[in-house]
């Protein structure tokens, strides 16, 4: 049975007037390990995602379930080792009871095995997006809020060649599992309505030299899909300019993100009018989506945050909240293997400021993608303009399950470009 943010509202209603104030400041604090890429190519990413948890937290007074939370951050730098160590330091020293992240794709997968090993907490994902995360031996103990790459990539295809006319296209992407599961979700649904790709070209996670890829691009296709974010999103987009590059562009999701649109530098301006998607819309002008950019901008000073949130705010403010929420739905039991806390967010319908969320049997989100375009405001910043919604996304993208799964797990070459 499932229930929502806004019906759990009366729970913290009853709550609060249950413990009172000084009941939330007696008992044990709820430790939350927080993993975020705060070192490497994607550290901007990660900033703006520890804002999304922060965003959250001042919307609940800092509280779940009558206990004050205590926030640990584990440091990583997008690669699975990194995530290892941070999450067993805040579980096996720190003895956190719940943890939220990581950020990256691959360090997704391995969070998730080592969720397996310890069965008495609670794993969140924060923003991670490779497909295998939640579809390939999930983890009972591990939950994510957020769709996945592939997922991030619904309506792109079909926009792409049928509003853009672009009927060919070559693919740069960074060379893990995030990226093979967004090229998975364009491709899928590009080659299906007639598109081809003619080459994909993959490069390592913090590339600064470009030169060799932008000199193989080949000039006979109608744009260039870019699967790029963070550090190596801005070396490409200056070098690609340098280069004398003219290329229309098609942007994977984390290519426009809000990191990359505020970067430092004119390179970005390549982006203007660059099709994409992903989980959220800069403009859209629904009330919710508003009124969280309104408390992320006023959670921060200008110069400590991003106009807008980035899809990385929105994905750990949105964990965060669903944990909270839930926290204070059961009156913070954590007990008997936090059985009601997973019961709770297995079935909570989160109201989030992008659109409903619910989990499928996976524990993997079904939620609203959103087609866009990078347009520039009046004030000289670059956003995210709406195009299309999509909405009630689930995983395997509108295929049979059973169709689905004879595609193959995403790689540099998995999906081929045709019909499925």
């Amino acid at each position: 049975m499932r229930f929502t943010t806004k019906t759990a509202l009366a729970a913290i209603l009853a709550s609060i007037l249950t413990t009172g104030a000084t009941g939330a400041m007696a008992a044990d604090k709820l430790k939350v390990g927080v993993l975020a890429t705060l070192e490497g190519t994607y550290t901007v990413l990660g900033e703006d995602g520890l804002r999304g948890v922060r965003t959250a937290l001042k919307a609940f007074g800092g509280t779940a379930g009558g206990r004050q939370i205590e926030v640990i951050i584990g440091a990583t730098d997008a690669s699975p080792d990194s995530a290892i160590r941070a999450v067993k330091k805040v579980v096996e020293q720190d003895r956190v009871d719940i943890v939220i992240g990581p950020l990256s794709g691959s360090e997704g997968i391995a969070v998730k095995d080592y969720a397996k090993t310890q069965p008495h907490v609670t794993f969140i994902n924060g923003s991670s997006g490779a497909q295998e995360t939640t579809y390939v031996e999930p983890a009972q103990n591990f939950f994510r809020f957020n769709m996945d790459g592939a997922q991030w990539s619904a309506g792109l295809g079909e926009y792409v060649y049928n509003t853009k006319g672009y009927k060919t296209i070559a693919t740069v992407g960074e060379d893990y599992s995030f990226i093979y599961t967004q090229v998975f979700g364009f491709a899928l649904e590009y080659c299906g309505a007639g598109g081809r790709i003619t080459e994909r070209f993959w490069v390592p996670l913090g590339t600064k030299d470009f030169a060799s890829i932008i000199a193989a691009l080949p000039d006979d296709v109608d744009a260039i899909y870019l699967g790029l974010g963070g550090g190596d999103a801005v070396n490409f987009l200056n070098q690609y300019q340098q280069a004398g590059g003219d290329a229309a562009l098609v942007g994977g999701t984390i290519m426009v993100d809000g990191t990359v649109l505020n970067s430092k530098g004119r390179a970005k301006e390549a982006l203007i009018g660059t099709p994409s998607s992903g989980p959220q819309a800069d403009t859209w002008d629904n009330a919710e989506w508003q009124a969280f950019v309104k408390a992320y901008q006023d959670a921060f000073p200008p110069d400590q945050r991003f106009p807008s949130p980035s899809l990385l705010a929105t994905a750990y403010y949105n964990a965060t909240t669903a944990a909270v929420t839930v926290l204070n739905h059961i009156g913070g039991d954590l007990s008997d293997g936090h059985n009601k806390f997973r019961a709770g967010l297995a079935a909570l319908e989160l109201d989030a400021p992008n659109g409903t969320i619910v989990l499928d049997d996976n524990r993997q989100a079904i939620g609203t993608n959103f087609v866009t375009e990078v347009v520039q405001q009046a004030d000289g910043t670059l956003s995210n303009k709406l195009v299309k919604i999509i909405a009630n996304v689930r995983q395997t993208l509108g295929l049979d399950p059973a169709k689905f799964a004879t595609i193959g797990l995403p790689s540099r070459t998995v999906p081929e470009c045709k019909k499925y």
